[in-house]
């Protein structure tokens, strides 16, 4: 086993060489068990004793045997991937390659997206009151034909400027 340490390229060479003489061991361990039965029965028990110790002791080596090819095994694979990784040619990412965001950063991207809408639409009330008050300057209700429906709508349209001059002098109270 000390010779299969040191040898590299000549250990799988020496690992069947050991392995046919553990078979050949095996075999001579059957005719001695064979020529065991056959000793006198006062010599019997002693000689099979024997046997099976040698037949224990052969186990234990093909065991080491065994052992020893998984490492060497393991051994030869770490160092194939070793130099797979070595021969690797490293890229960098995709620019498609995104990153998932954590909730919270998307939960505060939404509220910003809707305050920049809040803005919006508060200075489009904005304006809309301020072109409101121009042409309050401009009509009258009486320079309007005698026609009611005209009349209610622009009163509707002074309710609506009035609504959104509330909202706009006051931004923090909103009713959803």
């Amino acid at each position: 086993m000390g010779r299969l340490e040191t040898a590299d390229k000549q250990s799988v060479h020496l690992e069947n060489e050991i392995q046919a003489n553990i078979d050949q061991i095996f075999s001579h361990l059957e005719r001695l068990e064979i020529l065991s039965s056959k000793e006198p029965p006062n010599k019997r028990q002693n000689a099979r004793l024997r046997v099976d110790q040698l037949k224990y002791d052969v186990q234990h080596l093909q065991t080491a045997l065994r052992n020893f090819q998984h490492r060497r095994y393991t051994r030869e694979q770490q160092e194939r991937q070793r130099e797979e990784l070595l021969s690797r040619t490293f890229t960098t990412n995709d620019s498609a390659t995104t990153i998932p965001m954590d909730e919270s950063l998307q939960f505060n991207s939404s509220l910003q997206n809707i305050h920049h809408g809040m803005d919006d639409l508060i200075g489009g009330g904005h304006s809309i009151l301020q072109g409101l008050r121009s042409q309050r300057l401009t009509l009258k209700v009486g320079a309007l034909p005698g026609d009611r429906e005209k009349a209610s709508c622009f009163g509707l349209i002074q309710q609506f400027g009035t609504c959104v001059y509330v909202l706009v002098t006051s931004p923090q109270i909103v009713i959803l």
